[in-house]
């Protein structure tokens, strides 16, 4: 009997450790995420998953507002974090960002300064098709924001461009 191959469902959250928690979660908050809910979780089970021992940690879970991935804002208590250095640039090997689409970038970016999130470059235009802008939030966590400029987005131009399937034409181009 062949047996069935596992498959990918879907991209369930991405998480995030952070010192101040609160802070975090108001940054968040301010860029259109809700907050689904906040608990501490502690136990064997958890230290298993981890690979650590005596976890206590306190999470916070955030959800898009299309309901899509969700954010997991966590500090822990037990075993202490490990600080890094939050000022890496964006070219660091290992160093995270999360892309976001957003209506009214120039408002959402004015929003977040005010928690003071700081622009990694500047707000630029990539072709007809986006704004586009890195920041930099809370301990360093890093956010890009695109806001898309007319119908088309770029996977709708890859569609039209490219026939659906021609990924070989596509990665030969590059």
């Amino acid at each position: 009997m062949k047996s069935k191959r596992s498959r990918l469902l879907r991209m369930d959250n991405v998480s995030i450790v952070v010192e101040d928690l609160q802070a975090a979660i108001a940054f968040f908050v301010e860029l259109g995420m809700k907050l689904e809910g906040e608990t501490t979780v502690e136990g064997k089970w958890v230290d298993r998953v981890l690979g650590l021992e005596g976890v206590r940690s306190d999470i916070a879970m955030l959800m898009a507002p299309d309901g899509g991935c969700r954010l997991e804002l966590s500090t822990f208590r037990k075993p202490a974090p490990i600080a890094t250095e939050s000022e890496m640039p964006v070219n660091t090997q290992g160093k995270h960002r999360i892309m976001f689409a957003v209506t009214g970038i120039d408002d959402v970016v004015a929003r977040l300064k005010k928690l003071g999130a700081e622009l990694v470059g500047e707000v630029v235009r990539y072709e007809d098709i986006y704004r586009l802008c890195y920041l930099r939030g809370p301990e360093g966590i890093i956010i890009a924001l695109a806001e898309q400029l007319g119908g088309e987005s770029v996977t709708d131009i890859l569609k039209r461009e490219y026939a659906v399937g021609d990924s070989d034409k596509l990665v030969a181009e590059r």
